[in-house]
């Protein structure tokens, strides 16, 4: 039903759709969907890697078959979605991958060890292959876009074991802006892409204080992710099959979430954000000579 009304959607955009499903985690399935698009559009230039799930759950909570389902799918579905892309791209020397990363990439949280693992094993997946892309001369580029907290449908169908409603950490963004940051990463030799303050933030912080942010989330990290609602017995999760439903590419937080990013747009306009930067300078230095005369 979600494949179809993404045809419809991109259909009535003027473009032109394909619904293909197959589980990431199954490399022979990746391989015949890229098959089937190959077949009906031509060379493959583009290939996003994206899905994931998760669990909500403090980590001695977790079963063993739900942790690897989660890695199979969050990790290897990326990998195996890159091996697919790259068999590809190499022998034509050409072609863009894009990974959806997280700045759970750099700084993990608690409740979501699965999840965040996954993130930092991409990571140093993509920076390995990177080096090798390099040492081949290809022509083949690859980027990974770091989200900060997105308001998307996983919060209702991720699997929990905690007793209230999962939900984002502040600030949030809308699906529409980490579509925008995928997009122009795609179409951009970019190493990496930092979508949200908050993102940057996290690295920075990470790489300054980890340990005054390991003590910060010990205190935080569980109620900031748990909504008032407490989570009713009937509540269906997406970890092993998926949902039923046209949930569309918004989550229950519009109210709370932001439809754009400064700090997205300083990154992609960065001669602009140069600009400005050495403008405000110059007006900063010419004040202060005002000042001391």
């Amino acid at each position: 039903m979600r494949l179809e009304a993404t045809v419809r959607e991109v259909t009535e955009l003027g473009g032109e759709g394909l619904p293909v499903s197959a589980d990431v985690a199954d490399s022979d399935a990746l391989e015949h969907a890229a098959e089937e698009v190959e077949r009906t559009f031509g060379p493959i230039d583009i290939w996003v890697n994206n899905a994931m799930t998760t669990v909500f759950s403090p980590f001695d909570e977790v079963t063993p078959e739900e942790y690897k389902r989660t890695t199979e799918v969050t990790y290897l579905g990326q990998v195996w979605g890159t091996m697919t892309a790259l068999k590809r791209m190499k022998s034509r020397n050409h072609g863009h991958i894009v990974q959806v990363g997280s700045a759970l990439a750099y700084r993990s949280i608690p409740l979501q060890s699965a999840y965040c693992g996954a993130k930092h094993g991409i990571k140093g997946f993509t920076d390995s292959l990177r080096c090798e892309l390099i040492h081949d001369r290809s022509k083949v580029q690859i980027t990974m876009v770091q989200m900060p907290a997105m308001n998307t449908p996983q919060f209702e169908w991720c699997r929990t074991h905690i007793s209230h409603h999962p939900q984002p950490v502040a600030p949030i963004y809308n699906p529409e802006v980490g579509a925008r940051a995928v997009y122009w990463a795609a179409h951009h030799n970019c190493r990496e892409l930092y979508v949200g303050v908050s993102t940057i933030a996290a690295i920075i912080g990470q790489k300054l204080f980890p340990g005054l942010l390991d003590r910060y989330l010990g205190r935080t990290g569980y109620s900031s992710q748990q909504t008032d609602e407490t989570i009713g017995p009937q509540r269906v999760d997406n970890l092993f099959t998926s949902v039923a439903g046209d949930y569309g590419a918004h989550g229950s937080f519009d109210k709370r979430a932001a439809n754009r990013s400064p700090a997205l747009w300083f990154e992609t306009h960065r001669a602009a954000s140069l600009a400005i930067s050495l403008g405000l300078l110059a007006m900063g230095l010419a004040g202060m000579r005002r000042f001391v005369r």
